[in-house]
């Protein structure tokens, strides 16, 4: 039996494909996981709900999955006004990209809340990996 963790783990998806949203909900449940997944749209629907939980002191998601390329507020521009809340990251970051450009792989990492670059689309194993880094 396959080792899970005993609390639910929230995940915040920040993408403004509904497709690629489902996606990544069809594919949680299939980790086994008991995840709930919160998505938003665009990055600064993203930090106005991040903004909300530290108001409402509720925890943070442990699990971020963010796309670069979104109307609003992008990626990278959620990352800097994430970064610019000056809060303690309890939580793992993930670009979530169809991008292969290698620069956007490498801006990547020069954020220090990023801790990694993921490539659409994203696998199952790959989910799992992220999901029991958390417990």
């Amino acid at each position: 039996m396959q080792q899970t963790p005993s609390s639910k783990i929230n995940l915040l998806v920040i993408d403004d494909d509904d497709i690629n949203i489902f996606i990544i909900s069809k594919i949680v449940e299939k980790t086994g996981y008991d995840v709930e997944i919160c998505a938003k749209h665009n990055g600064q629907l993203a930090i106005d709900y991040i903004k909300d939980l530290v108001d409402s002191q509720q925890p943070l998601p442990q699990l971020v999955l963010i796309d670069i390329n979104m109307p609003i507020l992008n990626g990278w521009e959620f990352i800097e006004a994430f970064e610019a809340l000056g809060l303690k990251a309890t939580n793992d970051m993930y670009m979530l990209s169809s991008s292969v450009y290698e620069n956007d792989i490498e801006k990547a990492k020069s954020y220090k809340s990023v801790k990694g670059f993921i490539s659409k689309p994203l696998s199952i194993d790959r989910l799992k990996e992220l999901l029991a880094a958390i417990d």
